[in-house]
Order: structure tokens, then C-alpha cells, then sequence
């Protein structure tokens, strides 16, 4: 019997091709957004330092969310991170998916945190 792989184990592999070649520097952190069925996270991570410099999720209180699974709470997660890597003095970022594909929840991140400020 021919065994299927999960959808996580397949995310998690794309996920591990990807962190070969992006690396978060002190210059340009890396961003990285996590999506789960109930709501999505992301952080600015120094991976030199290997500290997490600003994080954002559904579940922050500041954004009062009523459902954190949606296009739109993504998009308010992105204005938020952004909104506090500028605080921090972080214009640049590198961008990691964390093996999902770029549409939905995360594409909604991606370009709303570009239109509040960051640059990736």
C-alpha cells in the first residue's frame, strides 16, 4: 500500500527548502507567518541573534478579532506587524512563507504589511 503524506509534512518540507537560502540578518529580519485553522501568527526573527523581534497574531487583544481564520483578520495581523516593526526601527524584511503557498490568509498578510510601510 502506497503510504500519502500529510499536508503538514509536506508544508514543513517546502518550509525546510526554504530556510536553506533565507536567513533573517540584524539588517534585514526575517518575517515569518505561521497559519493555523483558527487563526494566523507572524514574527520578525533575527535568526544571527536568534531572537524574536516583533510578533502579531489573531489572538492579540488590540485587534479584537471575532473569527482569526479569515482574510481580513490576516490583513489586520499585517498592518499590525508592520505597524510595530516601524516602532522598532524595521523597514526591511525577508519574507518566509513557512512553506504554505503565497494565496489567501498569507498573500493578505504579505501585502498588507507592505502597505503599511515594510519593504520585502
Amino acid at each position: 500500500m502506497i503510504k500519502k503524506t500529510s499536508r503538514n509534512e509536506m508544508r514543513l518540507a517546502r518550509h525546510l527548502r526554504i530556510r536553506k537560502n533565507i536567513s533573517g540578518t540584524p539588517t534585514h529580519p526575517r518575517l515569518n507567518v505561521f497559519r493555523s485553522n483558527a487563526h494566523i501568527y507572524a514574527q520578525i526573527i533575527d535568526d544571527v541573534a536568534q531572537k524574536t523581534l516583533v510578533a502579531a497574531s489573531s489572538i492579540d487583544k488590540e485587534l479584537k478579532l471575532t473569527n482569526g481564520s479569515n482574510i481580513e483578520a490576516a490583513r489586520q495581523v499585517g498592518t499590525l506587524i508592520a505597524k510595530r516593526a516601524l516602532e522598532n526601527k524595521i523597514v526591511t524584511v525577508v519574507f518566509d512563507r513557512g512553506g504554505y503557498l503565497y494565496h489567501g490568509r498569507v498573500k493578505a498578510l504579505a501585502e498588507a504589511a507592505r502597505t503599511a510601510g515594510l519593504k520585502f
